[in-house]
């Protein structure tokens, strides 16, 4: 236990000599910065639970890790594939999403590693991560355990991330930039995981390379049609939905229970806190429901700026044949 330790120490110690050396910038206000490490912004927090990850994680071939980059749809992704996986061992009366915020209840990978053999309890093999696809730990590809990516319209992941980013300073009692400037940085790929481009082009990718072990989503297409990309999933995933399930409306059962009109409602996600006692990591519950609205960024961005964020999409997946 004790070499554990040192070797902890060593290895937190090494990563703060690194970490000094990088380039910085604030983060939109906040009262932290962004470091800029192999082409992705990171804040202090996550950028040592990535290196942590890399050095110590070690997947084993039936875990299914769901990806994502920040405010594209996440939290549905995991309440769906963990009622999926449980749903034999739960019901709707006894889930533990009904207590718990979906994030506590499949563990990010770059902070929860260490105790995720305490979340094992659940029943389920989920784990999730922001990580850019080129950050993860190499145990993760050598393992062959499933990866679910899930992205977004890049007008409404930015929307939805400055209103996040917005209403957790005001938690913080701080101030953040006005939308047009978070607009420009955003554009420029200075954002958490940014640039939101290469973070998707990393796993688009690898899931043309490794279709049998990356499945890649779009948040669009999980709204307009629910039920048949949650069947894909789960087959996917190892847990196909019976012809009998399909008979009693299961999949159906699921796409309402996790609905994001059920969670947003639910007490727990209405007053509870995550990472609770964590310092400035500690985010209030139902800072992480907004709309779940495709589309929003209409209400936000001007026409100009709406062009420009299309242009550079365009510009950033020419020839990836993804298109956002």
């Amino acid at each position: 236990m004790e070499s554990h330790v040192q070797n902890r120490d060593v290895l937190q110690k090494s990563f703060e000599e690194m970490i000094s050396t990088l380039p910085k910038v604030n983060f939109w206000g906040l009262p932290l910065d962004l470091y800029q490490y192999q082409g992705f912004w990171l804040t202090l927090p996550f950028l040592q639970g990535a290196l942590s990850a890399q050095q110590q994680f070690q997947a084993q071939p039936t875990y299914i890790i769901l990806c994502s980059s920040f405010r594209t749809g996440t939290a549905w992704l995991k309440s769906l594939t963990f009622t999926t996986i449980t749903r034999t061992t739960y019901n709707d009366s006894t889930t533990p999403l009904l207590s718990k915020l979906p994030h506590d209840v499949v563990p990010y990978m770059e902070f929860d590693h260490v105790q995720f053999s305490t979340n094992r309890h659940l029943g389920s093999p989920l784990l999730a991560t922001h990580l850019p696809y080129s950050f993860l730990p190499r145990s993760i590809i050598d393992s062959g355990c499933k990866l679910i990516y899930i992205c977004r319209d890049p007008k409404d992941t930015f929307v939805s991330f400055y209103h996040f980013i917005a209403r957790y300073s005001k938690s913080q009692n701080t101030q953040i930039i006005q939308l047009d400037e978070a607009f420009e940085l955003f554009y420029e790929g200075v954002s958490m995981y940014g640039s939101y481009w290469d973070h998707v082009l990393g796993y688009w990718k690898a899931s043309l390379e490794r279709p049998d072990k990356l499945m890649f989503l779009k948040y669009e297409d999980l709204v307009e049609d629910t039920i048949l990309y949650l069947k894909k999933t789960a087959e996917f995933m190892g847990y196909p939905f019976s012809s009998e399930e399909q008979q009693q409306g299961v999949p159906e059962n699921i796409v309402q229970m996790c609905s994001f009109e059920n969670l947003s409602g639910l007490e727990v996600n209405k007053i509870g806190k995550h990472r609770e006692g964590q310092g400035n990591l500690e985010v209030e519950n139902n800072v992480f429901f907004r709309k779940g609205k495709v589309g929003d960024w209409k209400n936000y961005l001007t026409t100009e700026m709406a062009q420009r964020l299309d242009q550079r999409t365009l510009q950033k997946l020419s020839g990836s044949s993804l298109s956002l």
